[in-house]
């Protein structure tokens, strides 16, 4: 749901965009970080907020890491 988002912000578009692994953050709702394949070689960190369920509203996309390699460890950012 987040990868129009994101090739929005890159102004580009993927053919790739496979999620690998992911970690959660509880706040007032869930913060999830996202390791996601965008092509053989490169990967990019996604930082996705959801809100609590009673708002209604979907996930977005809050800030991203680009450059990253399938090995690169994924961290809170």
């Amino acid at each position: 749901q987040v990868k129009p988002q994101f090739e929005s912000k890159e102004n580009r578009t993927y053919g790739i965009f496979e999620a690998i692994v992911y970690k959660t953050q509880v706040v007032a709702g869930i913060n999830y970080f996202i390791k996601v394949q965008v092509s053989p070689a490169d990967y990019v960190h996604l930082k996705v907020f959801q809100s609590l369920p009673h708002e209604n509203q979907g996930p977005s996309l809050v800030a991203f890491q680009t450059g990253k390699t399938r090995d690169d460890p994924l961290t809170y950012f």
